[in-house]
């Protein structure tokens, strides 16, 4: 029989509590987001029409948490800094993988992986550049025009699952794909006018590798 040595800290482990807010109503739904992301990757993977139904379901239910998360934080006045990291991870992780997935099952012609692969260029390079910015205690925060380009890249994402269920759907797939793309990469352009000026201060002092 084994038993916990007093000053193990096994014990520490078995007390830790989940943080206030991760216990937030909108916070969870905004963990539920991100945990649903494998589940509708794998589905689309596997190719089967009724997971992809399940996965189309699935990621509806997904984009409508990235609208009522948010609503349910005003509403309950439950914001939090931790939610207002945490939403636009979950919103970046979803377009993100589903983006590699539709390349890795095809569901993407050749044409198609130019807009994908200029969204999640511009993805990367904007929280990149919050993170640089951060470390110079320059805010860099969500535009209103940033928010309907998260909507276009959902709905778009959308459509190219609803196409490979029923193919008349490809053009609008494709278009809104197009739409969503041109959207990300002028945001992009915006935030990096916002804080052009900022590039020219103080150096950060180097971090710890």
């Amino acid at each position: 029989m084994f038993c916990l040595d007093p000053v193990s800290p096994l014990p520490h482990i078995r007390r830790m509590q989940i943080p206030a807010s991760l216990r937030s109503l909108p916070n969870q739904l905004t963990v539920a987001r991100i945990l649903a992301i494998p589940v509708i990757c794998l589905m689309l993977v596997i190719g089967w029409d009724w997971l992809r139904w399940l996965a189309l379901i699935l990621y509806v239910a997904a984009a409508i948490t990235d609208w009522l998360d948010g609503f349910l934080a005003r509403r309950m006045n439950e914001s939090s800094d931790l939610g207002k990291m945490l939403d636009p991870i979950a919103d970046k992780l979803l377009v993100g993988a589903l983006l590699v997935t539709f390349a890795w099952t095809r569901d993407f012609s050749g044409w198609e992986l130019i807009p994908a692969i200029a969204i999640l260029i511009r993805e990367i390079f904007v929280a990149g550049l919050r993170e640089y910015m951060g470390a110079k205690a320059v805010s860099v925060p969500v535009t209103f025009l940033a928010k309907w380009k998260t909507t276009a890249q959902l709905v778009a994402l959308f459509f190219v699952i609803v196409d490979g269920l029923l193919p008349s759907f490809g053009f609008i797939s494709a278009t809104l794909l197009w739409i969503a793309a041109g959207l990300t990469v002028w945001t992009g352009w915006q935030y990096l006018q916002s804080v052009w000026s900022h590039f020219d201060g103080p150096p950060m002092p180097p971090t710890a590798i």
